[in-house]
């Protein structure tokens, strides 16, 4: 099987590469999974990871960027072709002094099997200035991600969309029909967390942690990792409340440490009500809080955390904590406050919640992972560390005894 990938859209007229015309599909909502809305644009179909209603009440950029990014976003059909071409327009990120970011890349599952991966160049471009806290956005063309050499047999064909770029959706063609992709009977698994949850370094959509995990569970992944605002937002709360789930899993702390965003008086309060509101919509379905990995930069410093400017200009954003760790006797936020906390919630919302469950993220990650894999920017995990993270997750939820073993559940 080859992938190949160019900047300009293919040309429809004639066929594929085995010389059958090309089937041109509509790119609908009844094709994706992982997404919670879609957006009509003037060149295609852009996947949301929140609603419309959610995104009418956030003002922040950050989440903006991050929801409109497709992490675990796929399509997902049956169909008989031997080559699938999908044109989508990629929103690239380019960074003042820092060497050009990879094009994302789109990975084709087959069976559930990782099959071939591809990308697209051009698309829109975003300039970001770190150091001067701003932006500047530049519009592109479509571009072409095509899969060939497939099997002529029937198949079940998931393209995940790039974690790490927003991607809108333009035209999928193929030299056999396509039908929609069947319910797997697969459990649903709704995942929120920050940008190790979102994908961070990971090499791949379908390797980011919480993917390799699902792929590892047997479970059907929406992903609300949101890079830098899992910040217990309640229009957040709101979205997850009505998305329909067996399995949820919330993984707080990281953010709320780094944007120095709350003192420990109202960060049990709001963990409450994140999980009150989740309980509204999911009252029996198992509840996993999962709390912070190992970060030592912000163990026992509290935020706000901020780019070093040490590293500017040298290829690679490192990060440092900023706040005074004397602090936190005042009631400012580390890890290590935020993981006694919620530790302390869960177990006392546990006595009447017999589906809540807790994991420190240090068994995710912790001290003897650090020395033998070090995060890389001070910050977020590699691609290896990813997969482990991820099979560790599965061994941990997914196994016998662990929150999510029920599987599929009535809710």
């Amino acid at each position: 099987m080859t992938t190949e990938h160019d900047g300009h859209p293919a040309h429809p007229e004639g066929g594929g590469p085995g010389g059958r015309p090309w089937i041109t599909t509509p790119v609908t909502a009844g094709l994706l999974r992982g997404a919670l809305d879609v957006e009509r644009t003037e060149l295609g179909l852009l996947p949301h990871r929140l609603p419309g209603r959610a995104r009418a009440q956030n003002t922040d950029g950050q989440l903006a960027m991050a929801e409109s990014q497709p992490s675990g976003v796929r399509l997902a059909f049956r169909t008989r072709a031997t080559a699938i071409e999908l044109d989508t327009v990629p929103t690239k990120r380019v960074y003042a002094g820092m060497p050009a970011r990879p094009d994302g890349l789109y990975d084709l599952v087959v069976d559930g099997r990782l099959a071939g991966q591809g990308s697209v160049a051009g698309g829109h471009t975003v300039s970001i200035d770190m150091a001067a806290g701003t932006f500047e956005r530049t519009p592109g063309r479509p571009g072409t991600v095509r899969f060939t050499g497939l099997s002529d047999a029937s198949k079940s064909i998931e393209i995940w969309l790039p974690h790490n770029e927003t991607t809108e959706l333009v035209a999928l063609r193929t030299d056999a029909p396509v039908d929609a992709a069947a319910d797997t009977g697969r459990p649903v698994w709704l995942h929120h967390g920050s940008s190790i949850s979102h994908g961070s370094d990971a090499a791949s959509p379908a390797t980011t942690w919480p993917a390799h995990a699902a792929s590892l569970g047997g479970a059907d992944l929406i992903n609300m990792g949101f890079g830098g605002a899992a910040l217990l937002d309640p229009f957040t709360a709101r979205a997850m409340r009505d998305t329909p789930a067996d399995l949820i899993s919330v993984k707080i702390g990281i953010n709320v440490v780094n944007y120095d965003l709350m003192r420990m008086r109202a960060f049990g309060p709001a963990v409450h009500g994140f999980l009150d509101t989740l309980r509204d919509g999911h009252p029996t379905a198992p509840l996993l809080v999962v709390s912070p990995i190992l970060c030592p930069i912000h163990e026992d410093t509290p935020g706000p955390g901020a780019p070093d400017p040490a590293s500017f200009g040298t290829g690679r954003i490192t990060f440092m904590a900023t706040g005074d760790p004397a602090e936190t006797a005042y009631g400012k936020l580390t890890l290590r406050t935020i993981r006694d906390e919620l530790a302390r919630v869960v177990a006392q919302r546990a006595a009447d919640d017999p589906h809540l469950y807790h994991l420190d993220g240090r068994e995710l990650y912790g001290e003897a992972d650090h020395a033998a894999a070090p995060l890389p920017d001070a910050l977020h995990p590699d691609a290896a560390t990813h997969l482990r993270i991820g099979e560790r997750f599965a061994d941990l939820a997914f196994a016998p005894g662990g929150a999510f073993a029920s599987g599929r559940v009535s809710i």
